[in-house]
Formats: structure tokens, C-alpha cells, sequence
């Protein structure tokens, strides 16, 4: 059985410090649909459309009939461990300072032989379940895991380094005022987080929660303002070099298309949503980027919280989507600025939330209860992308299906 997960011992100055490697991060064109697939949390392989053979590993035409018509399905996870090794010896440099390291072939109930992970808690004979989860290079690795649940799951070596897992770890969130931060708090905290730093501008707007937050154990409320530079570089020179998850809650949202709309409030928009994750960014990435491999409690995601109508503009929240649509960019951007160190950009994309804001919309709106729990699956899981709500699956489905038929249907040009 997987052993728990203590908390990390203080570290030595003196001895030497691991810094941050990748694991082997080539692929060819036709793998990076694994990827795509881990990033959504999907378990997706490649399809014959001829003959029905299931791939793997990803190709370019069919093992079987040598058709080019492929296509990535949702695929059974169920399998067979019918091979195991542990890795003693590595030349390469992510693995080597991680050995041992166990892996294996999986025969899938769907098919083929695959090369995998193993956690620590399967064993040769047994039958598992197939994930897909993002490397520290951001590419598609497959591992093995138990069928049921096993205690102190999440706690294996292997697992955890796939993912963003919250426990032993100190995060920031931006915004004291947003509705999900209690929510959001109260989970972190549940799922074993060491600190939770709780951003709070202009003092004197104090909401009915800012007490009961500040009293929690382990959380501290900071002066932070991401809508000003200085605010956001006093606080990283503080903390920036104990923060392991930062959490960007800020949001500023306005009502209105864009002929009649108010440039003072859009440009507020457009400093909170999108510049304000720049800001974020530029103070708080260098120091995390710096320790994604600083052992139990290494640096190891940014998570922003974006409207799905960053995808495609709502035309009753025109400069609000404009500015959605910016942070999405930015966001992307990061990633590949980050690419280099591991550290994760995780986007969780949202319908109308239910706030003052979006009071006049009609049902279904998200709760913050739901936001917050959609957040810790994203860290939990390891994801890239997670989208929360009825509204933003259905219209993620619709914006992948045609995005300009969705356009249309969006501003009133459909049917």
C-alpha cells in the first residue's frame, strides 16, 4: 500500500538542491492527441474508422488495414498488468533523481499493449484503470492505478508528480471578495494544504466574510490589488518564494455590448482580468518556476478562472468576454513560458456564476461551491482545461463541434 505523505522536513541550505528537469518531451504529431486528451482528463485513443482497430501507441494509418481514417475516441480504461519493471538506473536526468521507478505493460480490454506507469498500490496480474494524465514536460503519459480507491492514493510518488495535488502545499488566493473563496478555502484545507494566503485590496471594503476567513487557522489574509503592480510585487517579494498553487480569483465584471458601453469600466476589465494575470505572472512565475522540483511541496501550478465566453463573446458582456478572451491568450502564452520548468497553467472555465453581476440571467448558474470543487479536481487531477457548469460544457461541445456556428447562435445570427 502507497505510505502517507508526511509533511517536508526543513530544508538544509548547505546540501544540494534538486533543479527543475523534464522528462523526455518529443512527440510526434500523431501523440499529441494523448495530450490533448490528458490536458480535458479524457481517456481517448485512436480508431480505425475501416475496421474498427483500436491504436496504440498514436500513428498514422491503421496497424491493421493501413487506413489513414483515424479518429480519437473515448476509450475503455479497464486492463490487465501482465508486465512489471523498477528502473534502478536512468540516463536521463529527470528519471535519475527519482528512482526507482516502476512501469509496465497493460493490456487494455479494448485492445492493444500499452507501455505505462504503475502506481504503487497495482501489482502483476491485476486488473486497473487506465489514466492519462500531463508529464512535467506537459505531454500525455499513461499510468496504471487501482480500481477502487485506496487510502493515501494520491500520496504515490508517480501519481503525485502527474499531478498538482494540494496537500502539504502553501497557496495564494487573490481575492478575499469572491464568492468562492470560502468555498474554495475550506476544500484546500480539507485536501491537506500546509497555508492558505488570502489576497484582500482596498482594506476598508471589508466583506461579512473577512473575519470568520481571517480566523481560520492556517490562513493569513495579505495586501494584494492585481490591478497594481507595486501591490503585486511587495507581496511576491514576501511570499513569492512560498507560494507552491497560485489561485486567481480576481474578477470585474460589467453588464453591456460594446457600442454603449462605458470605456472606464471595460478598461477595469481589462486591468483585473487579463493585465492582472500578466502581473501575477511576471512577480509570482520566476520563483515558482524556480522550484518545481523542490521535493513534497514544490511549485507546481497558476490556476485562473475564465468565463467559457472566452471560447465565444456574449454580446450582453461584450468588453467583460473581450477581456476573458485576453486572459485565455495570456494564459496560453504562459504555458509555453513555462514550459520549460514544468510549472502548470490551468485554466477552469465557467457559465454565469451566481453573483450580483449575473443576477438577471436565468437558470442554470454556477454555485461557488461548484467553482471551488471544479478547481481542486483540476489541481487533483492534474488537468489543463476544466470546464464547470452546464452552460460551459455545453458550449465547449458546440464551440469543438463548429465554432462559427456557435458564433451565430451566440449574437442572434442562428435560426
Amino acid at each position: 500500500m502507497t505510505d502517507k505523505l508526511l509533511p517536508p522536513k526543513k530544508k538544509n541550505p548547505q546540501l544540494r538542491q534538486r533543479v527543475p528537469t523534464l522528462p523526455p518531451a518529443m512527440r510526434s504529431r500523431a501523440a499529441l492527441g494523448l495530450t490533448a486528451a490528458a490536458a480535458r482528463g479524457e481517456f481517448s485513443l485512436q480508431h480505425c474508422e475501416d475496421c474498427g482497430a483500436v491504436q496504440y501507441p498514436p500513428r498514422d494509418a491503421c496497424s491493421s488495414c493501413l487506413s489513414v481514417k483515424l479518429s480519437w475516441r473515448e476509450t475503455g480504461r479497464q486492463g490487465k498488468l501482465i508486465a512489471e519493471t523498477r528502473i534502478h538506473a536512468s540516463p536521463d536526468p529527470y528519471y535519475r533523481e527519482r528512482l526507482p521507478w516502476r512501469s509496465g505493460l497493460v493490456r487494455l480490454d479494448a485492445g492493444p499493449t500499452v507501455l505505462c506507469h504503475l502506481h504503487g498500490d497495482v501489482g502483476r496480474g491485476d486488473t486497473l484503470r487506465m489514466d492519462l494524465k500531463l508529464d512535467k514536460a506537459g505531454q500525455g503519459a499513461m499510468i496504471a492505478l487501482p480500481v477502487e480507491r485506496t487510502p493515501d492514493m494520491a500520496d504515490d510518488p508517480q501519481l503525485r508528480s502527474l499531478t498538482a495535488d494540494p496537500k502539504h502545499r502553501r497557496i495564494l488566493i487573490t481575492d478575499i471578495r469572491s464568492p468562492m473563496t470560502r468555498p474554495l478555502i475550506d476544500g484546500l484545507l480539507a485536501a491537506g494544504a500546509a497555508h492558505v494566503f488570502v489576497g484582500q485590496s482596498e482594506s476598508w471594503r471589508r466583506g461579512s466574510d473577512h473575519e470568520a476567513i481571517a480566523a481560520l487557522d492556517k490562513v493569513s489574509v495579505v495586501q494584494l490589488d492585481v490591478t497594481d503592480a507595486s501591490s503585486v510585487q511587495r507581496l511576491a517579494a514576501e511570499i513569492g518564494g512560498k507560494t507552491d498553487i497560485l489561485i486567481n480569483t480576481a474578477r470585474f465584471v460589467r453588464p453591456g455590448g460594446v457600442l454603449g458601453a462605458d470605456t472606464v469600466f471595460a478598461r477595469e476589465e481589462f486591468e483585473t482580468n487579463a493585465l492582472g494575470l500578466m502581473r501575477l505572472a511576471q512577480a509570482f512565475g520566476p520563483g515558482m518556476a524556480s522550484r518545481t522540483a523542490d521535493g513534497v511541496n514544490s511549485a507546481v501550478a497558476l490556476v485562473n478562472l475564465l468565463s467559457v465566453h472566452a471560447l465565444s463573446a456574449d454580446p450582453h458582456y461584450g468588453a467583460f468576454s473581450a477581456s476573458q478572451s485576453a486572459a485565455l491568450s495570456i494564459s496560453q502564452t504562459l504555458r509555453s513560458e513555462f514550459r520549460s520548468s514544468g510549472l502548470r497553467v490551468i485554466n477552469v472555465f465557467t457559465g454565469p456564476t451566481d453573483d450580483e453581476w449575473h443576477q438577471p440571467l436565468p437558470p442554470p448558474k454556477v454555485p461557488p461551491k461548484a467553482l471551488a470543487k471544479s478547481v481542486l479536481t483540476a489541481l487533483g487531477e492534474g488537468l489543463e482545461d476544466v470546464f464547470c457548469g452546464d452552460v460551459a460544457k455545453d458550449l465547449q461541445e458546440r464551440w469543438r463541434k463548429d465554432a462559427k456556428v456557435l458564433e451565430r447562435e451566440l449574437t442572434g445570427g442562428g435560426a
